[in-house]
Protein backbone atom coordinates (compact mmCIF):
# COMPACT_ATOMS: atom_id res chain seq x y z
CA UNK A 1 0.00 0.00 0.00
CA UNK A 2 3.08 2.32 0.87
CA UNK A 3 4.22 1.98 -2.52
CA UNK A 4 1.26 2.29 -4.40
CA UNK A 5 0.83 5.56 -2.23
CA UNK A 6 4.05 7.17 -3.37
CA UNK A 7 3.33 6.20 -6.66
CA UNK A 8 0.05 8.03 -6.65
CA UNK A 9 1.73 10.97 -4.95
CA UNK A 10 4.49 10.85 -7.73
CA UNK A 11 2.31 10.90 -10.59
CA UNK A 12 0.07 13.81 -8.66
CA UNK A 13 3.39 15.79 -8.53
CA UNK A 14 4.39 15.30 -12.15
CA UNK A 15 1.11 16.08 -13.35
CA UNK A 16 0.99 19.26 -11.53
CA UNK A 17 4.83 20.12 -12.83
CA UNK A 18 3.31 19.38 -16.19
CA UNK A 19 0.60 21.73 -16.24
CA UNK A 20 2.93 24.47 -14.53
CA UNK A 21 5.57 24.37 -17.14
CA UNK A 22 3.39 25.78 -19.96
CA UNK A 23 1.93 28.67 -17.77
CA UNK A 24 5.74 29.83 -17.09
CA UNK A 25 6.42 29.35 -20.75
CA UNK A 26 3.63 31.37 -21.46
CA UNK A 27 4.86 34.50 -19.02
CA UNK A 28 8.20 34.27 -20.40
CA UNK A 29 7.32 34.29 -23.84
CA UNK A 30 4.87 36.99 -23.63
CA UNK A 31 7.42 39.15 -21.49
CA UNK A 32 10.28 37.71 -24.26
CA UNK A 33 7.92 39.48 -26.77
CA UNK A 34 7.55 42.99 -25.48
CA UNK A 35 6.57 44.82 -27.28
CA UNK A 36 3.93 43.48 -29.47
CA UNK A 37 1.80 46.34 -29.76
CA UNK A 38 2.55 50.23 -30.38
CA UNK A 39 4.69 51.82 -27.64
CA UNK A 40 3.73 55.61 -26.05
CA UNK A 41 6.63 57.86 -25.76
CA UNK A 42 5.26 60.76 -23.62
CA UNK A 43 7.66 64.20 -24.06
CA UNK A 44 6.60 66.37 -21.25
CA UNK A 45 7.42 69.76 -23.55
CA UNK A 46 6.26 71.30 -26.61
CA UNK A 47 6.98 70.01 -30.28
CA UNK A 48 10.10 71.08 -31.92
CA UNK A 49 11.78 71.29 -28.56
CA UNK A 50 15.31 69.67 -27.74
CA UNK A 51 13.97 66.71 -26.35
CA UNK A 52 11.25 66.52 -29.13
CA UNK A 53 13.80 66.36 -31.38
CA UNK A 54 15.74 63.72 -29.76
CA UNK A 55 12.94 61.50 -29.28
CA UNK A 56 11.35 61.70 -32.81
CA UNK A 57 15.25 60.85 -33.89
CA UNK A 58 15.84 57.66 -31.70
CA UNK A 59 12.75 56.12 -31.38
CA UNK A 60 11.80 56.47 -34.97
CA UNK A 61 15.49 54.56 -35.73
CA UNK A 62 14.27 51.93 -32.36
CA UNK A 63 10.90 51.24 -34.28
CA UNK A 64 12.82 50.26 -37.61
CA UNK A 65 15.04 48.12 -35.73
CA UNK A 66 12.18 46.39 -33.93
CA UNK A 67 9.67 46.82 -36.23
CA UNK A 68 7.66 47.87 -33.56
CA UNK A 69 5.84 51.82 -33.54
CA UNK A 70 6.63 54.14 -30.85
CA UNK A 71 4.32 57.17 -30.70
CA UNK A 72 5.49 60.25 -29.38
CA UNK A 73 2.73 61.60 -27.01
CA UNK A 74 3.66 65.51 -26.08
CA UNK A 75 2.68 66.72 -23.07
CA UNK A 76 3.78 69.71 -22.27
CA UNK A 77 3.16 72.24 -19.58
CA UNK A 78 4.22 72.96 -15.89
CA UNK A 79 8.00 72.63 -16.62
CA UNK A 80 7.54 68.83 -17.86
CA UNK A 81 5.11 67.96 -14.66
CA UNK A 82 2.52 66.75 -16.58
CA UNK A 83 3.83 64.39 -18.67
CA UNK A 84 5.61 63.37 -16.33
CA UNK A 85 2.95 62.68 -13.96
CA UNK A 86 0.87 60.67 -16.56
CA UNK A 87 3.61 58.60 -16.97
CA UNK A 88 4.53 57.93 -12.69
CA UNK A 89 0.84 56.98 -12.65
CA UNK A 90 1.13 54.69 -15.63
CA UNK A 91 0.48 50.95 -16.10
CA UNK A 92 4.36 49.69 -15.51
CA UNK A 93 3.42 47.42 -18.54
CA UNK A 94 6.34 49.03 -21.30
CA UNK A 95 4.12 50.70 -23.00
CA UNK A 96 4.19 53.92 -21.52
CA UNK A 97 7.66 55.69 -21.58
CA UNK A 98 9.41 59.40 -20.49
CA UNK A 99 11.31 60.37 -22.47
CA UNK A 100 12.36 63.59 -20.63
CA UNK A 101 14.99 66.36 -19.88
CA UNK A 102 17.30 68.57 -17.44
CA UNK A 103 13.88 69.08 -15.78
CA UNK A 104 13.90 66.17 -14.55
CA UNK A 105 17.04 66.83 -12.43
CA UNK A 106 15.81 70.39 -11.68
CA UNK A 107 12.21 70.22 -10.56
CA UNK A 108 12.31 68.52 -7.99
CA UNK A 109 14.35 71.60 -6.05
CA UNK A 110 11.27 73.75 -8.00
CA UNK A 111 7.96 72.08 -6.89
CA UNK A 112 7.12 70.47 -3.72
CA UNK A 113 3.88 69.70 -4.05
CA UNK A 114 3.63 67.02 -6.79
CA UNK A 115 1.79 64.03 -6.71
CA UNK A 116 4.76 61.69 -7.14
CA UNK A 117 8.09 61.77 -6.73
CA UNK A 118 11.16 61.44 -9.08
CA UNK A 119 13.19 59.07 -6.74
CA UNK A 120 10.69 56.70 -6.54
CA UNK A 121 8.31 56.59 -8.90
CA UNK A 122 10.45 55.90 -11.84
CA UNK A 123 13.19 53.78 -13.06
CA UNK A 124 15.82 55.63 -14.89
CA UNK A 125 16.58 53.44 -18.23
CA UNK A 126 19.15 55.40 -20.89
CA UNK A 127 21.10 58.43 -21.26
CA UNK A 128 20.06 59.99 -24.87
CA UNK A 129 21.77 62.86 -25.38
CA UNK A 130 23.99 65.61 -24.00
CA UNK A 131 23.92 69.06 -25.81
CA UNK A 132 25.83 72.13 -23.62
CA UNK A 133 24.60 75.52 -23.78
CA UNK A 134 26.44 78.17 -26.01
CA UNK A 135 26.71 81.72 -24.74
CA UNK A 136 25.70 83.98 -27.81
CA UNK A 137 25.10 87.55 -28.16
CA UNK A 138 23.91 89.74 -30.33
CA UNK A 139 26.31 90.46 -33.33
CA UNK A 140 27.20 94.12 -32.92
CA UNK A 141 28.40 93.35 -28.77
CA UNK A 142 32.54 93.91 -29.34
CA UNK A 143 32.92 90.61 -26.21
CA UNK A 144 35.14 88.35 -28.00
CA UNK A 145 35.38 86.24 -24.72
CA UNK A 146 33.95 85.18 -21.46
CA UNK A 147 36.62 87.20 -19.96
CA UNK A 148 35.47 90.03 -22.14
CA UNK A 149 32.09 89.68 -20.94
CA UNK A 150 32.66 89.22 -17.19
CA UNK A 151 34.79 92.73 -17.54
CA UNK A 152 31.76 94.38 -19.73
CA UNK A 153 29.12 93.37 -17.06
CA UNK A 154 31.29 94.67 -14.04
CA UNK A 155 31.94 97.86 -15.95
CA UNK A 156 28.02 98.33 -16.70
CA UNK A 157 25.62 100.39 -14.55
CA UNK A 158 23.81 97.64 -12.44
CA UNK A 159 25.59 94.61 -14.52
CA UNK A 160 24.38 93.19 -17.89
CA UNK A 161 21.27 91.69 -18.65
CA UNK A 162 20.74 88.21 -19.90
CA UNK A 163 18.10 86.47 -21.32
CA UNK A 164 16.69 83.04 -20.48
CA UNK A 165 14.25 80.57 -22.13
CA UNK A 166 12.13 80.98 -18.57
CA UNK A 167 12.72 80.34 -14.94
CA UNK A 168 14.15 77.35 -13.78
CA UNK A 169 15.32 76.09 -17.09
CA UNK A 170 19.07 75.09 -17.49
CA UNK A 171 19.74 78.49 -19.49
CA UNK A 172 18.57 80.28 -16.07
CA UNK A 173 20.60 78.20 -14.24
CA UNK A 174 23.79 78.61 -16.61
CA UNK A 175 23.50 82.41 -15.95
CA UNK A 176 23.26 81.33 -12.46
CA UNK A 177 26.39 79.55 -12.17
CA UNK A 178 27.81 82.51 -14.34
CA UNK A 179 27.08 84.89 -11.58
CA UNK A 180 28.07 83.18 -8.64
CA UNK A 181 30.69 81.38 -9.98
CA UNK A 182 32.44 84.38 -11.59
CA UNK A 183 31.11 86.99 -9.00
CA UNK A 184 29.68 88.35 -12.37
CA UNK A 185 26.85 91.14 -12.12
CA UNK A 186 24.00 89.78 -14.08
CA UNK A 187 20.41 90.67 -14.29
CA UNK A 188 18.00 87.70 -15.21
CA UNK A 189 15.29 88.80 -17.84
CA UNK A 190 13.07 85.62 -18.52
CA UNK A 191 11.46 84.97 -21.91
CA UNK A 192 8.82 82.59 -22.65
CA UNK A 193 11.27 79.68 -24.25
CA UNK A 194 14.07 80.01 -26.30
CA UNK A 195 12.70 80.74 -29.98
CA UNK A 196 11.48 84.11 -28.82
CA UNK A 197 15.15 85.00 -26.68
CA UNK A 198 16.91 83.95 -30.10
CA UNK A 199 15.21 86.32 -31.81
CA UNK A 200 15.63 89.38 -29.35
CA UNK A 201 19.28 88.52 -29.47
CA UNK A 202 19.43 88.51 -33.14
CA UNK A 203 17.10 91.82 -33.03
CA UNK A 204 19.18 93.41 -30.57
CA UNK A 205 16.62 94.18 -27.55
CA UNK A 206 18.76 92.31 -25.44
CA UNK A 207 22.49 90.78 -25.95
CA UNK A 208 23.11 88.17 -24.00
CA UNK A 209 21.98 84.75 -24.11
CA UNK A 210 22.87 80.97 -22.91
CA UNK A 211 21.17 79.09 -26.01
CA UNK A 212 20.73 75.66 -26.56
CA UNK A 213 23.83 74.82 -28.44
CA UNK A 214 21.50 72.48 -31.03
CA UNK A 215 19.27 75.11 -31.18
CA UNK A 216 21.52 78.33 -31.98
CA UNK A 217 23.93 76.43 -34.07
CA UNK A 218 22.66 77.44 -37.34
CA UNK A 219 22.43 80.95 -36.34
CA UNK A 220 25.88 81.14 -35.28
CA UNK A 221 26.88 79.54 -38.47
CA UNK A 222 25.44 82.20 -40.72
CA UNK A 223 26.89 85.39 -38.84
CA UNK A 224 23.28 86.13 -37.00
CA UNK A 225 24.09 86.00 -34.14
CA UNK A 226 27.90 85.72 -32.14
CA UNK A 227 29.04 82.81 -30.31
CA UNK A 228 31.25 83.15 -26.92
CA UNK A 229 31.83 79.78 -25.10
CA UNK A 230 29.39 76.58 -24.68
CA UNK A 231 29.13 74.83 -21.49
CA UNK A 232 30.37 71.33 -21.97
CA UNK A 233 34.09 69.94 -22.50
CA UNK A 234 36.40 70.06 -25.24
CA UNK A 235 35.36 71.55 -28.49
CA UNK A 236 31.86 70.76 -30.46
CA UNK A 237 32.21 68.88 -33.56
CA UNK A 238 29.70 72.04 -35.68
CA UNK A 239 32.08 74.90 -34.04
CA UNK A 240 35.73 73.29 -33.27
CA UNK A 241 37.21 76.82 -32.61
CA UNK A 242 34.79 77.63 -29.61
CA UNK A 243 36.22 77.60 -26.27
CA UNK A 244 34.44 76.00 -23.45
CA UNK A 245 33.33 78.07 -20.10
CA UNK A 246 35.64 76.39 -18.43
CA UNK A 247 39.00 77.22 -19.45
CA UNK A 248 37.94 80.60 -17.85
CA UNK A 249 35.93 79.47 -14.75
CA UNK A 250 37.11 76.02 -13.81
CA UNK A 251 34.54 73.65 -13.15
CA UNK A 252 31.80 75.92 -15.30
CA UNK A 253 30.10 72.83 -17.20
CA UNK A 254 26.03 72.57 -17.49
CA UNK A 255 24.15 69.82 -20.78
CA UNK A 256 20.91 69.59 -21.68
CA UNK A 257 20.24 66.07 -21.48
CA UNK A 258 17.69 64.03 -22.54
CA UNK A 259 17.04 60.40 -21.05
CA UNK A 260 14.51 57.77 -20.73
CA UNK A 261 12.59 56.33 -17.68
CA UNK A 262 9.82 54.28 -17.38
CA UNK A 263 7.41 53.80 -13.88
CA UNK A 264 8.80 52.53 -11.18
CA UNK A 265 7.75 48.89 -11.05
CA UNK A 266 8.13 48.02 -14.72
CA UNK A 267 9.75 44.62 -15.47
CA UNK A 268 13.90 44.67 -15.38
CA UNK A 269 13.69 42.08 -18.23
CA UNK A 270 11.85 45.28 -20.38
CA UNK A 271 14.39 48.26 -18.91
CA UNK A 272 17.24 46.24 -19.92
CA UNK A 273 15.64 45.59 -23.21
CA UNK A 274 14.83 48.87 -24.32
CA UNK A 275 18.15 49.88 -22.83
CA UNK A 276 20.22 47.50 -25.26
CA UNK A 277 17.86 49.04 -28.24
CA UNK A 278 18.91 52.11 -27.39
CA UNK A 279 22.33 51.73 -27.07
CA UNK A 280 21.76 49.71 -30.79
CA UNK A 281 20.48 52.74 -32.09
CA UNK A 282 22.98 55.55 -31.25
CA UNK A 283 25.73 52.91 -32.86
CA UNK A 284 23.58 53.53 -36.58
CA UNK A 285 25.67 56.17 -38.59
CA UNK A 286 22.84 58.01 -39.72
CA UNK A 287 21.92 58.48 -36.12
CA UNK A 288 25.70 59.39 -35.47
CA UNK A 289 25.72 61.31 -38.42
CA UNK A 290 22.69 63.27 -37.17
CA UNK A 291 23.44 63.73 -33.61
CA UNK A 292 26.76 65.74 -34.53
CA UNK A 293 25.42 68.06 -36.88
CA UNK A 294 22.81 69.37 -34.04
CA UNK A 295 26.34 69.37 -31.42
CA UNK A 296 24.36 66.37 -29.36
CA UNK A 297 27.21 64.29 -27.68
CA UNK A 298 26.14 60.79 -26.30
CA UNK A 299 27.64 57.42 -25.31
CA UNK A 300 26.96 54.09 -24.51
CA UNK A 301 25.54 53.41 -21.03
CA UNK A 302 23.95 51.03 -18.61
CA UNK A 303 20.65 51.80 -16.81
CA UNK A 304 22.72 51.94 -13.65
CA UNK A 305 25.06 54.52 -14.89
CA UNK A 306 22.09 56.55 -16.22
CA UNK A 307 20.94 56.04 -12.31
CA UNK A 308 24.35 57.54 -11.36
CA UNK A 309 24.07 60.61 -13.75
CA UNK A 310 20.71 61.42 -12.61
CA UNK A 311 21.56 61.40 -8.50
CA UNK A 312 24.76 63.89 -9.27
CA UNK A 313 22.58 66.18 -11.85
CA UNK A 314 19.64 66.28 -9.14
CA UNK A 315 22.49 67.06 -6.31
CA UNK A 316 24.10 69.81 -8.97
CA UNK A 317 20.92 71.83 -10.12
CA UNK A 318 19.58 71.68 -6.81
CA UNK A 319 22.48 73.33 -4.95
CA UNK A 320 22.19 76.14 -7.94
CA UNK A 321 18.22 76.50 -7.07
CA UNK A 322 19.10 76.38 -3.89
CA UNK A 323 22.10 79.43 -3.89
CA UNK A 324 20.10 81.63 -6.03
CA UNK A 325 16.79 81.08 -3.91
CA UNK A 326 14.61 80.33 -7.45
CA UNK A 327 11.06 79.34 -6.16
CA UNK A 328 8.33 78.07 -8.75
CA UNK A 329 5.91 77.47 -6.11
CA UNK A 330 3.59 73.78 -6.64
Amino acid sequence: MRRIELNRRAIVKGAAAALAAPMLGTGAFAQAAWPNRPVRVIVPYPPAGGADTTARLLFTKLGELWGQQFIIDNRGGAGGTIGETAVAKADPDGYTILHDATAFSVNPALYNNLSFSYARDFQPVFLASLVPNILVVNKNVPDKTLADVIEAAKKAPGGLDFASSGNGTLQHLCLEMLKHMGKVPINHVPYRGGGPALNDIVGGQIKYYFSNGSASVGLISAGTVKAIVHTGKGRLGTLPDLPAAQDTIPGFEGYEWNGVFVPAKTSPDIIRKLNAGLNEVLRQPDIQARLKTLNIDHRQNTPEEFRTFVAAETEKWGKVVRDANIKLGG
